[in-house]
């Protein structure tokens, strides 16, 4: 059943301003650079990292979402074999939810330093702007209003800040997103974008030689809206095959399927059961991703990159 889109126009509307303003993904755990700069040039090769979300199908409005990421370090010569490495990174981001669509365009800078061969603390920053643009064509509203019948579009400043701490096994990471709090201008005067911090942490256990046990969390805490906590566990398979389930609080069962071609490229597809009242008026969730990578393999079940 279709969803009048007036009202999907309303619960979008909810969503951007009074909640969560950035998009969720299923796959973050994956695709740790589009939430978390410090991840910029980590690894010592390039990655590439693609992802599409179709959120809550058969809801008119409903949110569409997808990012490119890309990952490089800084090539210079260290004078000692822990001292500190730098890396560079872009990501170009797309969410549209009913009228609205918000595009952005970050670069990344970031640092990396080694404590130990294992341990090591990355921090870096996102700098770029936000393109938002309302569509007033398919709106409907009650009674006429002068800032729903225009169109808009204006462009503004964006920042996040990145921290991240990983051993051999485990990692925890820090994320202060849109540190500018930029007030719209149009469509309205009443909205701006908040600063949304979060943080996340995974393990990994070693079953056996060849498979591991990785689960993991992250704590959205948007400025106006409940918490969102992800929770999830996913099985490697010799670092070539995973599967997996989740939880998010209030939202969606999550499951997970992926696998790994000749350790170049990764291919993971994710999906949401839908539990709370908006199953009523929609299906679930989807999103698949394509990941590629330069790094170089050892044998069938370790990697050159030391972060898993």
């Amino acid at each position: 059943m279709k969803i009048p889109l007036f009202i999907a126009s309303f619960v979008g509307w909810s969503l951007l301003v009074n909640g969560q303003q950035l998009p969720q993904y299923t796959q973050w755990s994956q695709h740790q650079m589009t939430m978390n700069p410090a991840h910029a040039g980590i690894k010592n090769c390039l990655e590439v990292h693609s992802l599409y979300r179709i959120q809550w199908l058969g809801f008119d409005g409903a949110p569409r979402s997808g990012f490119l990421t890309l990952s490089a370090p800084i090539q210079t010569k260290r004078k000692q074999y822990l001292s500190a490495r730098q890396g560079i990174g872009f990501r170009f981001e797309t969410d549209k939810i009913g009228q609205f669509n918000t595009n952005r365009f970050n670069l990344a800078y970031s640092g990396h330093f080694n404590f130990s061969r294992e341990n090591r603390l990355s921090l870096g920053l996102y700098g770029g702007i936000i393109q938002m643009g309302f569509d007033p064509s398919s709106a409907t509203t009650i009674s006429p209003d002068p800032s729903v019948i225009r169109e808009a579009s204006f462009i503004a400043p964006d920042a996040s800040f990145g921290a991240w701490w990983n051993g051999e096994n485990y990692y925890i990471g820090l994320m202060l997103n849109q540190l500018i709090p930029y007030t719209w201008t149009s469509p309205g005067d009443n909205s701006k974008f908040r600063f949304h911090p979060a943080f996340n942490m995974g393990y990994r256990l070693r079953v056996s030689e060849k498979v591991s046990f990785l689960p993991a969390v992250l704590v959205r805490i948007p400025p106006r809206g409940p918490l969102s906590m992800d929770l999830q566990g996913i099985v490697d398979f010799s670092n070539r095959i995973n599967g997996g389930i989740g939880f998010r609080n209030g939202d969606a069962l999550l499951f997970f399927a992926g696998f790994k071609i000749n350790q170049r490229f990764s291919v993971n597809y994710s999906f949401d059961m839908t539990i709370s009242d908006i199953r009523l008026g929609s299906s679930n969730s989807h999103e698949i991703s394509v990941t590629f990578n330069t790094c170089k393999s050892q044998n069938n079940s370790t990697y050159s990159c030391p972060l898993f």
